[in-house]
């Protein structure tokens, strides 16, 4: 039996449609994802924390899930909107259904919407807060006191409690040290199949305790919120600036660095999520297509200034900022996912390279 339900946003804008998942309400930020497929590395990326994601395709479920191909410990997403939910799912992989897996994390999600309005209306009047609810009475000031993106750590929410090691440790391999600000569990395999011995530490660990611990490089993880909130890890970059020591950032993790090195991050209007943004690198004049997952960016006016820092990678969409590199310093980054899985894998050799830094 379907049971009626609205998504609404906090403009008071509503669509009707009917309840899968689990029963229950919720609120977040409202934006869409544009990838045909990897919907389930979608609902476990830590990045998507306090968001209600909305999926442009068409139809959604009809692969099934499986336990492998997830990106976390558990489902991260606020709430999950599709135009069509495909209760019958069909691939050797597959383990159970999307609808099972949503009741089981516990994730209210609607289907039967418009996206394609939704989409619209977000990309033209901006991501916004956003709930899905049973009655509609009241919602728009239960939204308007939910709190809003900015300003928020949510990194601090999603990072492991205490330090772990990825896999076994192989002799001759370096130890990298990966703080986890919401890392994605593909990261964490390609480090490792690239050559490092892969240790995770909470987001607030001091540097000195990391490198006591052996590390000879750092890697800044992706993660949810907003960059600027995140006021312990500006600290950290500049200890890392300080010791010289390889570091490598993607996504929260490279507006973590801009930060650090002495820029600004601003809000995105819409952000830039889906598996195929054009980025180019400047150094190449090679076009890459990539993965993104990010509403927040840093603003490439703010280190103009600075002598040292280089951009390398612009997105060619709205030429925002897709890369940075410390000229003098054995320090990089990325805004987008090298390590996107399904894909693209346009931009995987970016581990290579900071393999390649390091003795």
């Amino acid at each position: 039996m379907t049971k009626k339900a609205w998504l609404i946003l906090e403009d008071g804008t509503e669509f009707e449609g009917t309840m899968f998942g689990y029963d229950g309400e919720t609120m977040g930020e409202a934006v869409f994802n544009t990838s045909m497929s990897g919907y389930q590395e979608v609902l476990t990326d830590p990045s998507y924390c306090g968001q209600i994601v909305a999926m442009t395709y068409p139809m959604i479920g009809n692969y099934g899930i499986n336990r492998e191909d997830v990106e976390s410990d558990r489902i991260q997403v606020a709430g999950f909107v599709v135009k069509e939910y495909s209760k019958t799912y069909s691939n050797f992989r597959a383990t159970g259904s999307l609808g099972d897996y949503l009741k089981e994390g516990k994730i209210a999600a609607i289907e039967g919407i418009d996206t394609r309005m939704l989409t619209r209306h977000l990309r033209d009047k901006g991501a916004m807060r956003a709930g899905i609810f049973y009655d509609k009475n009241g919602a728009v000031d239960k939204l308007k006191s939910h709190p809003s993106m900015s300003g928020l750590d949510l990194a601090s929410k999603v990072t492991c409690e205490k330090q772990y090691t990825f896999g076994d440790k192989t002799e001759g391999n370096p130890e990298i040290g990966v703080y986890d600000f919401g890392v994605k569990l593909n990261i964490l395999r390609l480090l490792k199949s690239t050559g490092f011995n892969v240790t995770v530490y909470p987001a607030k660990t001091p540097l000195k305790d990391v490198l006591a611990g052996g590390a000879k490089g750092i890697f800044l993880s992706n993660g949810p919120g907003d960059p600027d909130a995140v006021e312990y890890a500006k600290t950290l970059v500049k200890d890392i600036a300080k010791e010289e020591i390889p570091c490598f950032g993607i996504c929260l993790g490279h507006q973590i660095l801009g930060l650090g090195l002495g820029g600004k991050t601003y809000k995105l209007k819409f952000g830039h999520r889906g598996g195929n943004q054009p980025v180019m690198n400047l150094a190449t004049g090679k076009v890459e297509i990539t993965s993104q997952n990010h509403g927040f960016t840093v603003d490439m006016e703010s280190l103009k200034d600075n002598s040292e820092i280089e951009v390398t990678h612009v997105n060619l969409n709205d030429q925002t900022v897709e890369g940075l590199r410390h000229k003098k310093l054995p320090i990089f980054s990325v805004q987008y996912h090298p390590e996107a899985c399904p894909g693209p894998n346009d931009s995987q050799y970016l581990f290579s390279q900071f393999r390649e830094m390091i003795s």
